[in-house]
């Protein structure tokens, strides 16, 4: 999941889009081609060229990681930076930009895995020569201790495919309580063997989640692990002061031989935390001095268009690719008046996305949601079945409320996160065009997803986006619409507490298909019927807009992390121009 800051537009910002998608105005939808959406200028382009070896790169960033912990990491871009620079997995993606970048490869293993027993059993044999930052090496045991982690209630947030996909885990709480699980076997220290409640035909691409990096026991600190992760990638951990700064140097253990991805160009990684978002874009814009070998580590506010988009210099280092994420309106179906199918259908006519798409920064961030499934995994164009107008249908929704009983219209609550109140107001603003009078509240980022997942609080309606891990329909419905998912706290994903058992039951039938293009195709097909059920409205497919410095080299978005930029590649143009 990903979450993006939004503020009040300025009118010079809104006179500035205007400018920049003159000749496409028309489209309200927005579009990814490089002709018409000016922020998209460098989509599936590498920025700066190749970089030189050396130097010290810095990222400004707003906020500090919420997880570096590799069993604990599952949000954008954390999980980007981990597995590129402290952390390796058994397999990852290519570093290279456009639908390259999806291509998986072998990393810590030597090849893809081998599956037996129709997919049941995975098996996957390490490199040789693998060491972690005190030149110890690393071992197919270390593997299984760090998914072992996963199921541990002390360290949650992370990723569970392992709870979903291995068998033999009911009741398991980890391994700090001195218990191991059975379904994964090391009969060596350089083979590993994953043992499967179903056959899971990805299961090669689950293996590039930092679930499956490896932890030597020996370094366990439990939730302390956060803020030391024991490296086995090309850097380590120098210093980190919480909120403040982390510093990254070389790992002088890790063997470019055995990495075909991470290219490791800079000597130091230094994160400058804590800085305020407009003051971020202004240093990298203005690239004065040691800012010129600076990134972005959150988004552009949109604020600052005005300041990129006109100026070609500026532009030229803007790197927006889409995120591959959909944010939508869940919908409390647990209760009135949202466990009606009726009112939730009428929801998705009432919602005015063309307000929305205006004030989250225009059709030069963002894109109009049509589906659930963004773009990436329904063959690069999203499916549209309701087609419903932009700006939505009032007489259809109020026909639809109508014959629920609610012409009348109702009241419902609506949990925001802090910067996303603009947002809200042009939901709650659509909305009230057909009598729904809703109540916004706002919770701070930091404790936001910990706030709407306690399902006994939980409000009427919350803003929640979700992000594929890797290019499959199995990472992402299920986990926002499977009514299994659902936690009396922590709940992730699944915020409309929605429980459908024809739903569920074509899950598992899909999760069960071994051909890969024909289960494809059944998700894509089944996000239609889910549509129809409307427990979320899909409101925006957002675009990552970064900015980088003009000595900055090697930098494009990657397709499956978000759009973030992938810091398996990206470098200075001139070292010797760097400090810090």
């Amino acid at each position: 999941m990903t979450k993006r800051t939004q503020l009040a537009l300025s009118t010079a910002l809104l006179a500035s889009l205007a400018l920049g998608i003159a000749g496409c105005s028309d489209d309200v939808k927005g579009s990814s081609g490089k002709g018409k959406n000016p922020a998209a200028a460098n989509e599936g382009q590498v920025v700066g060229g190749t970089p030189v070896k050396g130097g010290t790169l810095t990222v400004l960033s707003n906020q500090d990681f919420s997880h570096l912990d590799p069993a604990r990491n599952w949000t954008m871009p954390n999980m980007d930076m981990g597995i590129r620079l402290l952390y390796r997995t058994l397999t990852t993606f290519k570093s290279e930009p456009g639908k390259a970048g999806s291509e998986i490869v072998p990393d810590l293993a030597t090849d893809l895995g081998t599956s037996t027993e129709g997919g049941k059993v995975w098996t996957f044999t390490l490199k040789k020569g693998l060491k972690y930052e005190d030149g110890t090496p690393i071992t197919a045991k270390d593997v299984k201790y760090n998914v072992e982690r996963s199921f541990s209630p002390d360290l949650t947030g992370g990723p569970d495919y392992a709870a979903q996909y291995l068998a033999d885990t009911k009741g398991y709480q980890g391994p700090l309580t001195g218990k191991h699980l059975s379904s994964i076997e090391t009969p060596d220290d350089l083979t590993i063997v994953f043992k499967l409640k179903r056959p899971v035909a990805d299961f090669a691409s689950t293996a590039t989640l930092p679930t499956f990096s490896p932890v030597p026991q020996a370094q366990e600190k439990g939730a302390q692990y956060d803020a030391r992760p024991f490296s086995s990638g090309p850097y380590k951990v120098e210093s980190y002061d919480r909120g403040k700064k982390l510093v990254l140097v070389r790992n002088a253990n890790w063997d470019a031989a055995t990495d075909t991805v991470r290219k490791a160009y800079p000597d130091r990684f230094v994160f400058v935390q804590g800085l305020k978002g407009g003051q971020v874009d202004d240093r990298v814009i203005a690239s004065a001095g040691a800012d010129a070998s600076t990134i972005e580590w959150s988004n552009m506010r949109p604020e600052s268009a005005p300041k990129v988009l006109p100026k070609a210099d500026v532009k030229s280092r803007l790197i927006a690719e889409s995120s591959g994420c959909t944010e939508m309106l869940q919908l409390n179906t647990s209760k009135a008046p949202f466990n009606d199918p009726k009112v939730r259908e009428a929801m998705q006519y009432a919602v005015d996305k063309a307000s929305l798409l205006t004030a989250s920064g225009g059709p030069a961030l963002n894109d109009i949601a049509t589906a659930y499934l963004p773009p990436a995994l329904t063959g690069a164009k999203q499916a549209d079945t309701l087609k419903i107008a932009p700006a939505g249908d009032v007489a259809k929704a109020k026909d639809l409320l109508k014959a629920a009983g609610k012409d009348g219209g109702f009241g419902a609550t609506f949990t925001v996160s802090t910067g996303d109140k603009t947002r809200a107001e042009a939901i709650q603003q659509g909305l009230s065009r057909v009598g729904v009078s809703v109540t916004i509240n706002t919770v701070d980022p930091s404790a936001y997803y910990e706030s709407i997942g306690d399902i006994k609080s939980a409000p009427d309606m919350v803003m929640a986006g979700w992000c594929p891990d890797y290019p499959s329909g199995s990472t992402f419905l299920p986990f926002v619409f499977d009514g299994r998912t659902i936690r009396d706290k922590g709940n992730q994903g699944n915020y409309s507490q929605f429980r459908d058992d024809a739903v569920m039951q074509r899950m598992d039938e899909i999760a069960a298909m071994s051909d890969a293009a024909k289960a494809n195709q059944a998700w894509i097909d089944l996000d239609a019927q889910i549509m129809a059920k409307s427990p979320a409205v899909p409101l925006m497919l957002e675009r990552k807009p970064l900015l980088v410095g003009t000595n900055i080299a090697g930098a494009f978005g990657h397709p499956v992390w978000s759009g973030q930029l992938d810091y398996a590649a990206i470098g200075l143009k001139d070292p010797s121009k760097s400090q810090g």
